[in-house]
């Protein structure tokens, strides 16, 4: 894993600013969202994904995830995303929505169903972002740039993901894409 030494061209102790990091799978987006907060911040970190311990790989990512965290950031985990948001806690990160979305699938048991088969839990959480009064990163991954994925469940998943991305950027008050570990403004 590549470190990375991100300057955040914003002022991460001004209240309520909610920022959504966008970018694809390996671009920096997590690095750069956590340096938004702060190594020497009191963070909530969010994390979204389930973890199966039987998938070795997904435990590596998510313990070198865990091992770059400050001591100082407390780590919430296979939580309800929409509760964790209606209990401010200062700076919060989460990541990422990607995750999410997949556990709201899942519990949905909704891969193969209409698209906005889960639209109540995506509104829940753009109405919780857009009401969550302090600092706010949220990381997400940006889909849809490539291939159209073979299977109904990966349309699906690329759908959803990106109204649900554009939904935030709408409530969020600053929009970062990263590519390439290069962060590029968009609101």
């Amino acid at each position: 894993m590549v470190a990375s030494s991100f300057v955040p061209d914003v002022d991460a102790t001004q209240p309520g600013l909610r920022t959504l990091v966008l970018g694809g799978a390996r671009s920096g987006k997590s690095a750069y969202a956590e340096a938004l907060v702060g190594a020497d911040s009191c963070t909530r970190y969010v994390a979204t994904a389930r973890l199966d311990r039987t998938d070795a790989d997904f435990v590596a990512r998510i313990e070198a995830h865990r091992a770059r965290r400050p001591p100082t950031w407390t780590s919430v985990h296979d939580t309800d995303l929409v509760q964790v948001l209606a209990e401010p806690a200062g700076s919060t990160l989460v990541d990422d929505i990607g995750a999410w979305l997949t556990a709201e699938l899942d519990d949905a048991d909704a891969w193969t169903l209409p698209r906005g088969t889960v639209t109540s839990r995506t509104d829940a959480l753009v109405a919780a972002v857009a009401r969550y009064p302090d600092r706010l990163v949220i990381v997400s991954p940006e889909v849809g740039q490539g291939v159209i994925p073979e299977t109904v469940s990966g349309r699906l998943f690329r759908d959803e993901i990106g109204t649900l991305n554009q939904r935030l950027a709408h409530a969020c008050d600053k929009v970062v894409l990263v590519v390439a570990g290069l962060p590029v403004q968009l609101k």
